[in-house]
């Protein structure tokens, strides 16, 4: 077990997976991290301090990896957890954004009533590569009323310049490329 300041090398448990989806992709795949329970601890607590620091009265988490990291955080946080999802997957009412993909368009929803206008909120997903899913995130949950005052990644990918589509709000992460 790992102590609040104690230091975990996570990329040990991050696997590159050459030529993932397409030929000349790199992907780095979480799930032997998300398998090593010393990992995922260390992962939550750093989330629940960042969390903590920033007053957040909820956490957001994108559909369907940030879920996994996000729902630990909030239990013990003791914060709201607020599902992004996919169309079609949240009964009605919801409200969504659009944006765009490398290949086409997505959409995320939520609840209409996800948030009591004002909360602030941390949005939580496993790994930050252009921030279009992100930013989409962040645009819903303030339309919502929200006040998004961080996001919190497991990796960033820094050669795709996601925090440049990030508006300015805070982008903390444990592991860069």
């Amino acid at each position: 077990m790992t102590s609040p300041t104690s230091e975990l090398d996570l990329k040990q448990w991050i696997r590159d997976v050459p030529d993932h989806p397409q030929p000349g992709i790199l992907f780095r795949d979480l799930s032997p991290l998300m398998a090593n329970p010393v990992a995922m601890r260390y992962v939550t607590d750093r989330f629940v301090e960042h969390v903590e620091e920033k007053r957040a009265d909820a956490i957001a988490a994108i559909d369907a990896r940030g879920f996994i990291f996000a729902a630990p955080v909030a239990v013990q946080a003791g914060r709201p957890f607020i599902p992004l999802r996919k169309p079609g997957k949240l009964p009605p009412e919801v409200i969504g954004a659009d944006y765009e993909l490398e290949y086409g368009s997505a959409r995320l929803e939520a609840r209409h009533d996800a948030i009591v206008p004002g909360q602030r909120v941390v949005i939580v997903d496993d790994l930050l590569a252009t921030g279009g899913t992100a930013a989409a995130a962040a645009r819903l949950l303030a339309e919502l009323g929200a006040d998004v005052v961080s996001f919190a990644f497991v990796v960033e990918l820094t050669f795709l310049n996601g925090t440049d589509a990030l508006s300015g709000v805070e982008v903390f992460r444990l592991v860069q490329y």
